[in-house]
């Protein structure tokens, strides 16, 4: 799958900065074939929040989950999306920054899963009404944590700027005073249901505008000559698409 019109092509950006190894509890990683392995059981090195909650009723489950990417990742020459899962941290807690939730007139708070409106709304604008923690995290319908943007506790568990992989096997770094995002806000009103000004609570509210920020559309650039992602404290918080040869079954659940 190819980037939407919308994202225009992903152009690695090169810029200054100087990339530390990450440290503290991450997970081993372990080959398989050409493929690295982490296995993990989904509870962060942080406490979470109360699940259920209030906006969301889905009890937390610890569950074994294995994540497998290119031991030695190369950009393919074509960009790949629509992943759930983005990327994982080196403490084995999946990055899933999408929602299930589209606008549709006729759904509770305006919102189903039915696409066919083709307005996604986006997590973090209104985090409180996903009942995320504060560690921008929540659970799903099956008990899984996982985050949409950074965990402060997460960042503050770890030295250097490398939080974790992305599905292709390129790194995904932290650096948020070198690495600014190049998505921004749309202007003027949105042209069908549910309208209104853009202010960010959709997906489709936000556009690639080259040289904004240090980032390409995939929220990555060159940094000493290897291509790396980054999370960003600001839309699309992480990589939504790819450089690389994607493992489409990037995170599995073994039974």
């Amino acid at each position: 799958m190819t980037l939407s019109k919308r994202t225009g092509f992903a152009i690695a950006i090169i810029f200054n900065a100087t990339l530390a190894a990450a440290d503290g509890d991450h997970l081993p990683l372990e080959q398989s074939g050409d493929m690295l392995c982490m296995t993990s059981n989904d509870t962060p090195n942080h406490a979470i929040g109360q699940f259920p909650n209030r906006a969301n009723p889905n009890a937390f489950r610890p569950q074994t989950l294995q994540f497998c990417f290119d031991a030695a990742p190369e950009q393919s020459g074509q960009i790949v999306d629509g992943l759930s899962t983005v990327g994982v941290t080196l403490t084995g807690i999946p990055i899933r920054p999408y929602t299930a939730g589209y606008y549709d007139p006729n759904g509770r708070r305006q919102l189903s899963d039915n696409p066919t409106s083709g307005w996604r709304q986006q997590a973090m604008h209104d985090p409180r009404s996903l009942g995320m923690d504060s560690e921008n995290g929540h659970t799903d319908r099956s008990g899984l944590y996982h985050y949409h943007a950074m965990a402060p506790s997460y960042l503050g568990s770890i030295q250097g700027t490398h939080v974790g992989y992305a599905p292709d096997g390129f790194e995904i770094h932290y650096s948020p005073t070198t690495a600014t995002s190049s998505w921004v806000l749309m202007t003027g009103e949105r042209p069908t249901p549910p309208y209104g000004t853009y202010d960010g609570t959709y997906e489709e509210d936000w556009v690639y505008q080259s040289g904004t920020g240090t980032l390409d559309a995939c929220n990555g650039g060159m940094i000493n000559g290897t291509y790396t992602y980054f999370a960003t404290d600001t839309y699309p918080y992480f990589p939504r698409c790819f450089v690389g040869n994607v493992n489409r079954d990037f995170m599995l659940r073994p039974r």
